[in-house]
């Protein structure tokens, strides 16, 4: 023992009885940068509960503590602890917790503020560290924020922060310690009540009017149309949506910007999933629909209107809309993430997957399979079966070379690129893909492939991140985190050496002023010196290969990566692909 080291006590002090309640709640991690606001919870953490249950995950930057807790929930639908350092870690994880917002992703996150009685300061730190409401920072893009100042209220904070994270439509949380309040011995019993009694309700059904409604206006349908949106990763839901589907006879389609909702190489997706952009198949399928069933699509008017060239508050469209989602509860005046308003001829405010059941339950044996399905030829006969090696090494070259190696392995998807090519998409379960960032954030897709690989630890998943050079470079050094937890992952950095999304906008704007289309690659280039991509991720423990610059070298590194992480290793490729984006 240390000289100055005091001998064990049994007793106990304000944030012990936060980590206890945290500890009961069943979080098994707490992604973390360590900061003296919350060194008593920290304390507690490790010398209370023996760093278990939650156990820490230590990272570079509080931004992608975030995006980690943000990776997990999307593979588990679980939320997951993250603590930050007064206003600066707050301010440092404003963008990744506004990307956990739009996503819709349960998380709790515990604050800290420095001692609230300005008595018990330390001089210049604690002042710096110490912020008036401290939740206004988030307030519009989190569900419930507090500031409690006892124990016992912590404990209530924590209690109803986490009921509310659970509660559908999720989103994250945030709760705000006293320094003070953490660091004081208790004089007194502070109870952790049994926490069943404190939990999240079901999320709700349909009423059983509404049930019966749609199930007639689905019966009597010609051609429906299921958009298959914000769903959850449960097998058996997923089991569901395909019965469904196959009930009804119903045309399915799913969208490259949330998580795997459907078999995409099924009978009834006959298109592939939505990108980036509106592709002619998918207007005239729209065009077809005489009822369209949204399982909470994300952007439901844009998606019909981007397809039909209509708005949908001018001339919306004639199809008999039927739009199950909570979505509408979390609208609020500061953020537009709530998209535009659709025409909705059945809105049902219930959770999508429970509805899904409730109207398997309703309609019985359905009907044969519509024969209109025919008329549009399931997009994967006319889909490249694989890579052509003889063209040139672009984004949809590297798609399908990726998406052929995985094809027959357990492989999970943790994030994909813009412009990632649509016949590159075969999902075959709800783990297969993770979807992308909600916020359109940047930088997030390191954290949140790290986050994924955290959650399927010792699943036997082979979990692959699929990232843009820029979101790479601003996020890299989530990585390390991955090599501190030994966690199993690849990364695969599409690297074009450039922004170039943006390039994409400059050339618009050149063209519409008529200005010179050739400066458009000027302020957005990552060149002169290139990043060392690979260089980077050595740097956070990972092993690395490339440049690779051509099909057979990404499948022969493809192939030597899974050997590795399939040892528990961490590996990335840097493939130089030239710029542009798929067009299929």
């Amino acid at each position: 023992m240390p000289q100055d080291a005091k001998p064990p006590s049994n007793r106990k002090w304000g944030s012990d009885v936060v980590a206890e309640t945290i500890r009961e709640l069943g979080y098994r991690y707490i992604a973390l940068v360590p900061g003296a606001s919350f060194r008593g919870l920290h304390d507690s953490l490790v010398n209370h509960l023996g760093n278990q249950d939650p156990r820490m995950v230590v990272c570079l930057h509080e931004g992608h503590a975030v995006a980690i807790a943000d990776g997990y929930s999307r593979a588990t639908d679980e939320p997951m602890a993250v603590a930050l350092h007064s206003n600066v870690g707050l301010m440092h994880a404003t963008m990744a917790i506004f990307n956990a917002w739009c996503d819709r992703r349960p998380m709790l996150i515990v604050g800290a503020t420095g001692p609230v009685d300005a008595h018990k300061r330390r001089p210049w730190i604690d002042w710096v560290h110490t912020s008036k409401d401290q939740g206004a920072l988030i307030r519009h893009y989190i569900k419930w924020d507090d500031q409690p100042g006892s124990a016992e209220a912590a404990v209530e904070a924590v209690l109803r922060a986490d009921q509310i994270a659970r509660t559908s439509p999720c989103g994250p949380v945030y709760v705000c310690l006293d320094a003070e309040m953490q660091e004081a011995a208790l004089d007194r019993t502070v109870a952790v009540p049994p926490v069943a009694r404190y939990r999240a309700g079901e999320p709700p059904a349909a009423p059983a009017d509404i049930v019966t409604r749609v199930a007639s206006t689905l019966r009597a349908a010609k051609f429906p149309v299921i958009l298959a949106g914000r769903v959850s990763r449960n097998q058996a839901d997923w089991n569901r949506r395909v019965r469904l589907a196959e009930t009804l006879g119903a045309a399915v389609t799913t969208t490259l910007h949330k998580g795997a909702a459907f078999p995409t190489e099924h009978a009834n997706h006959v298109l592939a999933p939505m990108g980036d952009r509106p592709a002619p198949d998918e207007t005239r399928l729209l065009e077809k629909a005489d009822v369209i069933l949204s399982l909470d699509w994300h952007d439901l008017a844009g998606a019909i209107s981007a397809r039909s060239g209509k708005s949908q508050t001018q001339a919306p469209t004639g199809a008999a809309v039927i739009h199950c989602s909570l979505d509408s509860y979390l609208a609020n005046g500061w953020s537009m993430d709530h998209q535009a308003l659709p025409a909705v001829d059945i809105p049902v405010l219930a959770d999508p997957d429970r509805f899904v059941a409730q109207l398997l339950d309703a309609l019985g044996d359905g009907r044969p399979a519509a024969a209109p399905l025919q008329e549009f030829p399931h997009w994967t006969g006319s889909a490249p079966s694989g890579p052509s090696p003889d063209k040139v090494f672009n984004l949809e070259q590297l798609a399908l070379t990726v998406s052929d190696f995985a094809r027959d392995k357990p492989v999970t998807f943790a994030r994909l690129p813009i412009g990632w090519p649509r016949q590159a998409s075969r999902f075959r379960d709800p783990l297969a893909f993770l979807g992308k960032d909600g916020g359109g954030a940047v930088g997030t897709g390191p954290g949140h492939s790290v986050g994924v690989a955290l959650a399927l630890k010792d699943s036997g998943r082979l979990v692959i991140g699929v990232l843009g050079d820029g979101d790479y470079a601003m996020g890299v050094n989530a990585l390390w985190t991955a090599s501190s937890q030994r966690l199993p992952m690849m990364v695969i950095v599409s690297n074009n050496r450039s922004y170039y999304n943006d390039e994409v906008h400059q050339e618009r704007m050149a063209r519409q002023r008529s200005r010179p289309v050739e400066n458009k690659w000027i302020g957005q280039r990552l060149q002169d010196p290139e990043l060392d991509i690979s260089g980077l991720a050595r740097a956070q423990g990972f092993e690395a290969s490339g440049p690779v610059r051509s099909v057979a070298e990404l499948r022969a590194a493809l192939e030597r990566g899974a050997a590795l992480v399939g040892g528990g290793g961490r590996f990335l490729i840097d493939a130089h692909i030239e710029p542009g984006y798929a067009q299929t």
